[in-house]
C-alpha cells in the first residue's frame, strides 16, 4: 500500500438502512474517512433515506453525487455503499455510468437478505407484527434524523415497509431485474469486473466463533444481535455476518467473502469494538489504494 494516495475521483460513502452520517460523537464510518483523508484521498460520506426503496435512495444519491462532482470538480466519483447502500450505489452507476467511476459493495446484500425474508414471513404485510416493527424503525429513524450532525439538506422521507420489501430475496431479485450490472452468472461466482466504463468490487464478512465474537466484540451489544440474526438464515446458515449471507453479498471483482467481520464490524462500528482479526480500516485504504491502481 502507498504511502499516501493519490485517487483520480473521490470517494462517496453510502450508508445501508437505519444510517447517517454523524451523530454526536459518532460518525457511520468509524475511524474510516479520518484514516482516508490523512492518506490524502477525498472523502464525501453522504446521507440518503433511512428507511426507503432501494430506488428512492439511489435517486437521492444521484442528487449528492451532482453536488460532490460540482464541489470537487470531478468529472466522476467511486462510490461504496455498505448494506442497502450497495444497492443505491449499484442503481445509481446504472442510470448514470459517466458519473461513476467504481461502485463498491461492502456486505451488499446483492441477493437479497435471509434476515428480511424470515421477517416478512413472520410479520407479513397488514400484520400487526409489521405495524408495530414499522412503528418502531420509524422512530428510530427519526431519533436519528434529530440527531443527525453530518447533513443540512431537507427531511429526507421514510417508508419502512417500502425498505423491508427492497431488501427480501424477491424484492432484490425484481431490482437485479432492472440493473444487472456486476451481477455473477452464478450463484457463488463473481460479476463482470467492468461495465459501462464502471468497475465493480465487493467483500463481506462470516460470523467466526473464535474471532468475530472476541476481542472488542465480547463489549459490543450489536455483534450480540448479528448472532440472533444469523439464526434466521437457512441457505447459508453459518455463512453469514448476522444481516447478509456471504454469497449474496457477491458483486463484480469479489475481494473477499470471508472477513471476520460481523454486519457493523465491516464500518469499524460501534467505536471500533471489533473481533479479533479484524482490521477494518485497513481493508478500506488497501481497497482505496486498490482503486488508484485501477485508475479510479
Amino acid at each position: 500500500m502507498p504511502m499516501s494516495l493519490n485517487l483520480r475521483y473521490p470517494l462517496v460513502l453510502v450508508p445501508g438502512l437505519l444510517g447517517f452520517v454523524r451523530l454526536p460523537g459518532y460518525p457511520y464510518w468509524y475511524g474510516i474517512e479520518p484514516a482516508l483523508r490523512r492518506q490524502g484521498a477525498q472523502v464525501y460520506p453522504v446521507l440518503v433515506s433511512a428507511l426507503h426503496a432501494s430506488e428512492v435512495c439511489g435517486e437521492q444519491l444521484l442528487r449528492q453525487i451532482e453536488q460532490v462532482r460540482a464541489q470537487s470538480g470531478a468529472a466522476k466519483v467511486n462510490l461504496i455503499g455498505h448494506s442497502q447502500g450497495a444497492l443505491s450505489a449499484r442503481y445509481a452507476a446504472a442510470l448514470r455510468p459517466e458519473w461513476v467511476a467504481s461502485v463498491t459493495s461492502v456486505a451488499g446484500p446483492n441477493h437479497g437478505s435471509e434476515l428480511a425474508d424470515y421477517l416478512q414471513r413472520k410479520a407479513p404485510p397488514g400484520s400487526w407484527r409489521e405495524r408495530l416493527i414499522g412503528a418502531l424503525m420509524h422512530g428510530i429513524a427519526r431519533l436519528l434524523a434529530w440527531l443527525e450532525r453530518g447533513y443540512r439538506g431537507p427531511p429526507l422521507p421514510l417508508d419502512s415497509r417500502a425498505a423491508h420489501q427492497s431488501l427480501t430475496t424477491a424484492g432484490v431479485a425484481a431490482f437485479n431485474q432492472e440493473y444487472p450490472q456486476g451481477l455473477p452468472e452464478q450463484w457463488g461466482g463473481e460479476g463482470a469486473a467492468e461495465v459501462q466504463g464502471v468497475r465493480y468490487y465487493s467483500w463481506s464478512g462470516t460470523l467466526q466463533p473464535g474471532l468475530s465474537d472476541r476481542g472488542g466484540n465480547r463489549f459490543d451489544g450489536s455483534n450480540r444481535f448479528c448472532r440472533l440474526f444469523a439464526r434466521s438464515f437457512v441457505r447459508e446458515a453459518g455463512q453469514c455476518d448476522g444481516m447478509v449471507g456471504r454469497y449474496s453479498s457477491h458483486l463484480g471483482r469479489v475481494i473477499r467473502d470471508d472477513y471476520p467481520f460481523d454486519h457493523l464490524d465491516i464500518v469499524n462500528q460501534s467505536r471500533g469494538l471489533v473481533g479479533l482479526g479484524a482490521a477494518p480500516v485497513a481493508v478500506f485504504l488497501e481497497h482505496a489504494a486498490r482503486l488508484q491502481a485501477d485508475g479510479c
